[in-house]
């Protein structure tokens, strides 16, 4: 599988595990780059490796080369000291020389195309993941408005019940002063205590009333026996 489709798998992957996180959204985000950021540092530890290995690749491409053309002048000078043999020689040299240098360039070549390609997916990602971040952090901030709102909304909660209990206990007392209204006379409320004491004046009053009247009769009817007596 390519770094790139390996790279999108993850993090897709990682986006389906931060959706599922529903009860702390703000973790699952900062998973999400967590993870996103420890495989985009495995793409660059192996562009850098790309890149030795091409590094690698064009020195002993370059060494080749000027072996060649070191091969090339020891030839000319042969010639020049009219030493075809040795000229001979230097040539059957740079010959076999240009053969290894023709797998030196493919493999020059292929390196420095895998250095290129992992260079490119690492830039594109690291870009992409600046962009997330700047959304990361509008998110985060957006997440905190939520958090402070259900802040508000549980104290104004709170605020309506407290009321609530207050204005059910001041109904409470009115109820019993209407009740207490209903006994009063003249709008002044009556004490019952006070009320039960004077019916109990009353009732004594009467009853010394009847006594008296009671010992007036019996004056009477002793009279009554004197009179007769005589």
């Amino acid at each position: 599988m390519g770094l790139l489709s390996r790279f999108k798998n993850i993090v897709k992957a990682n986006v389906n595990a931060s959706k599922d996180s529903t009860k702390n959204p703000e973790k699952a985000l900062d998973d999400f780059f967590r993870n996103a950021n420890m495989e985009l540092g495995k793409i660059k530890a192996e562009a850098a490796s790309a890149q030795a290995e091409m590094n690698t690749a064009k020195r002993a491409l370059d060494e080749s080369k000027s072996e060649m053309n070191k091969l090339q002048r020891y030839a000319e000078k042969a010639v020049e000291a009219a030493n075809d043999d040795d000229a001979l020689k230097f040539l059957e040299r740079k010959s076999l020389q240009a053969a290894k240098q023709k797998q030196l360039q493919a493999g020059y070549e292929r390196a420095a195309s895998k250095a290129a390609s992992l260079q490119q997916i690492q830039d594109k990602l690291a870009a992409d993941l600046d962009r997330l971040e700047a959304r990361r952090l509008d998110l985060k901030g957006k997440l905190a408005d939520v958090k402070l709102q259900q802040q508000l909304n549980t104290a104004g909660s709170s605020i309506h019940d407290a009321f609530k209990a207050v204005e059910e206990e001041a109904n409470r007392i009115l109820d019993e002063a209407a009740a207490r209204a209903e006994l009063s006379h003249d709008g002044q409320a009556i004490d019952l205590d006070e009320k039960f004491k004077a019916l109990e004046q009353d009732t004594v009053s009467d009853s010394d009333e009847n006594a008296a009247m009671s010992t007036e009769q019996e004056l009477s009817v002793i009279k009554e026996k004197m009179k007769k007596k005589e």
